[in-house]
């Protein structure tokens, strides 16, 4: 196994860790940080927290302080203060925007005046990695090496943490083929890949024998559990999937990759958590950022490094997200042709859809 293997093996340990509320350490070789994810804050979990490194403070990306009216200063992350009357509940309503309604008279906060840092990104994005919201209680430790040995907690480096998607995206390797008739796509081969050191799978759904010498009709589904199994009305994830494979098939062959990537890369229970925020009044732009995440946490390396695997350098990409074009190309894939690939909407999607169309460039 080599360094990089590790390195991923440690961060993938420290992300399950911080999903059951044990503290993991971040370093960047010359400082450290000991954190704990925000929103599983409670008392037993901050006392134990307390007693590894008592001066901590909160950190949150700069979307969820702006929603909380902290003023910033173009940080990525924010620091904030932890006042002594902050209780384990005060903090995970810090970190959840679904609690604002429920406790509305946060703060006043007072930021610290650190800028973001690497160190202080990778913190945020580990727990983004462990599919948790953005937001931890974290406190500056002098050895971090010596604080995870002596306390049994995972410790991994900030390159290592700030590099992980792309370093996952060229180790994905498949590991399982076989036919599986779809209904309406009967010649249908899925094909697995999943990163050397473990992690979320994606697969490729190959319909019929489609030509590696010339662009293939493809398309990048991202999971969608409520749209694509049960059916929701909130999204068309679940039209855009059977009618891709339905295209894919009347042309006469292509893939389509589903990757794992729900919520636009922020997880499932995440996602519900926006579809609260929705149920509120917010779009889905402003739930997402509410949330503390980026408008869109994905990246499509993952889906160029899958299509080259499978012998395709061109493709005709069916998509209404010109993010989807640019990501791909950005990776190596050509893509000869967009595919428009829209479907009606419905009373329960109207808006949604019409937010894309407005705030995030799609083309519908």
């Amino acid at each position: 196994m080599d360094k990089n293997d590790t390195s991923l093996l440690k961060l993938e340990r420290a992300a399950d860790d911080l999903r059951r509320g044990v503290p993991a350490v971040v370093t960047d070789g010359a400082r450290a940080l000991v954190l704990l994810p925000a929103e599983l804050a409670n008392t037993p979990a901050l006392a134990r927290f307390d007693g590894l490194a008592p001066d901590s403070f909160l950190m949150l990306t700069n979307n969820r302080a702006a929603t909380l009216k902290v003023a910033g200063e173009d940080w990525t992350v924010v620091r904030l203060k932890r006042p002594a009357w902050m209780t384990a509940a005060d903090i995970v309503a810090v970190a959840d925007p679904t609690l604002d309604l429920a406790s509305p008279m946060k703060g006043p906060f007072e930021r610290l005046n650190h800028p973001d840092t690497d160190l202080d990104r990778a913190a945020v994005k580990l727990v983004k990695w462990a599919r948790l919201l953005p937001a931890v209680i974290a406190a500056e430790v002098a050895d971090g090496a010596a604080l995870a040995a002596n306390e049994g907690l995972m410790m991994v480096e900030a390159d290592t943490v700030l590099a992980a998607d792309m370093t996952q995206a060229v180790a994905l390797r498949q590991v399982a083929s076989a036919r599986v008739p779809l209904a309406g796509a009967e010649n249908t081969r899925l094909v697995s890949f999943r990163p050397l050191v473990g992690g979320i799978e994606h697969i490729a759904i190959v319909i019929g024998d489609p030509n590696r010498h010339e662009p293939v009709l493809m398309r990048i589904h991202s999971e969608c559990f409520t749209g694509d199994l049960l059916g929701s009305l909130k999204c068309d994830c679940g039209e855009q999937l059977r009618g891709a494979i339905k295209a894919i098939e009347k042309a006469g062959g292509g893939v389509l990759l589903y990757l794992a990537q729900e919520g636009r890369g922020i997880g499932l229970i995440s996602k519900l958590k926006a579809y609260s925020l929705q149920d509120q009044g917010y779009d889905t732009v402003d739930a997402n950022t509410r949330l503390g995440f980026d408008v869109d946490e994905r990246i499509f390396a993952p889906a160029a490094e899958m299509l080259k695997a499978l012998g395709f350098r061109a493709v005709r990409l069916m998509t209404n997200n010109p993010a989807k074009v640019e990501g791909l190309s950005r990776f190596g894939i050509e893509v000869t042709e967009r595919v428009p690939h829209a479907f009606p909407t419905n009373p329960h999607n109207e808006g949604y859809l019409a937010t894309k169309k407005s705030r995030t460039g799609h083309l519908l």
